[in-house]
């Protein structure tokens, strides 16, 4: 199994992307340790994927993060993967009528809960001399995606952040790369239909597709969680990787080209290149 022993936080680890991974990384051996602020919704996901540890937590809270790391250091004595994952997506609407707690609120959670999740996971796996973090990208990260300007400014920021960490950690063993899940049927999904006109006639007009077609599966996003959680990832760092669009799994036979290069990489596109 690929991740044989391994033990992994995943917030936001109660449903939808984040409890795919979970089932996934179950599936290849590894310990999952599932974090949602619902206590509820993540002992019933746990208790479903059957050898997983259910945890509650805010990932805007430092003391609630501090809390997560220091149960799972006690019960599993290391942590070798984390899966920032937890996101939230409101406000829905033209900035200027955005509420202004309610927008930094989703940027406190989806940018500041994975600071907070690295900065208190990351000296475990400095200590250790290893270990693998995956961030959770998504609409809005590469493109705009207007009417939701503090989901998509939080996610874009959340690639950078990959990246930048990624660099800094270069001679740590440790590894940071994110993913580009694709339009997965998840609650944001409803959130969008719900709010209506409010979402834009784009956006819109893309989630009633998306109902209509089924949208990506979460195991797409899973799979690749598997594998950069795995020593098949080799020293891929600091890339935001697709689920949908891109080849990942001959990464390990380009890995040198990729790493020598901006592949997997958000760019300024200028002239001649």
């Amino acid at each position: 199994m690929k991740l044989e022993g391994k033990v992994a936080i995943i917030t936001g680890g109660g449903r939808g992307i984040g409890k795919a991974v979970a089932r996934a990384f179950a599936r290849e051996g590894a310990y999952p340790c599932l974090v949602a602020r619902t206590a509820a919704e993540v002992e019933a996901a746990a208790a479903e994927i059957g050898c997983a540890l259910a945890l509650t937590g805010d990932v805007s809270r430092l003391e609630d993060v501090e809390r997560v790391v220091a149960a799972v250091m006690t019960r599993a004595g290391r942590v070798d993967v984390l899966v920032n994952n937890a996101g939230v997506q409101p406000p829905v609407g033209p900035l200027w009528e955005n509420d202004p707690d309610e927008w930094l609120k989703t940027v406190l959670i989806n940018l500041g809960g994975v600071f907070l999740c690295c900065r208190s996971v990351l000296p475990h796996m400095i200590r250790r001399g290893r270990g693998k973090i995956i961030n959770l990208s998504g609409g809005g990260a590469a493109s705009p995606r207007p009417r939701f300007s503090a989901y998509a400014a939080s996610k874009a920021a959340v690639v950078r952040l990959t990246e930048t960490l990624a660099a800094e950690l270069a001679d740590c063993n440790v590894q940071v790369n994110a993913i580009a899940p694709g339009a997965v049927n998840t609650g944001m999904l409803e959130e969008v239909l719900a709010a209506g006109a409010a979402a834009g006639e784009e956006a819109l007009s893309k989630a009633l597709e998306q109902l209509k077609t089924g949208g990506v599966p979460a195991w797409a996003a899973a799979e690749l969680a598997v594998f950069l959680a795995s020593e098949e990832s080799g020293r891929l760092t600091g890339r935001l990787i697709s689920a949908v669009w891109d080849e990942w799994r001959s990464i390990p036979e380009r890995i040198d080209r990729i790493m020598a290069g901006e592949l997997y990489t958000l760019r300024r596109v200028s002239k001649g290149s």
